[in-house]
């Protein structure tokens, strides 16, 4: 099955809710390791960027890899302009243009039971988003959750990193985001508590490109793999 046909199942989706709203992986709040040292990304698309009160911190060298790298594709989607469309099986997330491109953007995915599928909309965008952990997590792990019980100020440290999109599917928060990240290496993986995070750069990017109202797409992760370039 293509991916242009996948995005018909989305109606049989999986609601998570509980582990949605986190929206982190295990790393994003724990202390982390010395990160290796790589010279300056050269690729301005992804260096510094100052942006309000804080500055986006260029992407290693180390962590980029062009598959992910945003960049202009034809649209496997078959979907009109201006939807949203993820696919978490091959971490993509694709912005439908005119004339039968797309803008591509390379993404990490929610690991293996915390995925929800389905079409929803862009009902709130936040700048620099606060985060809080869901009860569910702090009840699981209350050690690690509960000093961000009242949540976690925005800021270039926040899980959510510099931009967030908040689905709502008939009204109601999904518990669903598409936001940006502090670790980069962690495009193409799967590794959170379900949402999609895509590199800072890239997050502000769609976010001026895709207003509120807008539609999302995304595709079961179970979805075969796409002829997509490797760009």
């Amino acid at each position: 099955m293509t991916l242009r046909k996948q995005w018909a199942v989305c109606a049989a989706a999986l609601l998570l809710p509980a582990a949605l709203a986190g929206c982190v992986s295990d790393s994003d709040i724990m202390p982390k390791a010395a990160a290796a040292t790589y010279a300056p990304t050269s690729e301005p698309r992804y260096g510094a960027v100052s942006d309000g009160a804080y500055t986006v911190a260029a992407v290693p060298t180390g962590d980029l890899k062009a598959r992910y790298m945003r960049q202009l594709v034809d649209d496997p989607t078959g979907q009109p302009a201006g939807t949203v469309v993820v696919d978490p099986k091959n971490r993509f997330l694709y912005l439908v243009q005119e004339g039968g491109k797309a803008l591509r953007y390379g993404v990490g995915v929610g690991r293996a039971g915390m995925a929800w599928s389905g079409t929803a909309n862009v009902a709130m965008k936040r700048e620099w988003p606060r985060w809080t952990p869901t009860k569910d997590m702090i009840g699981r792990e209350p050690d690690k959750y509960v000093k961000w019980a009242r949540g976690m100020e925005g800021g270039t440290q926040n899980p959510l990193g510099a931009r967030a999109l908040y689905l709502f599917k008939d009204g109601k928060d999904t518990l669903y985001r598409i936001h940006g990240t502090n670790e980069p290496w962690s495009i193409g993986q799967a590794m959170s508590s379900g949402c999609i995070r895509m590199m800072n750069q890239d997050v502000i990017d769609l976010y001026r490109r895709v207003p509120s109202g807008a539609k999302v797409v995304v595709l079961p992760a179970s979805g075969v793999e796409t002829a997509a370039s490797d760009g």
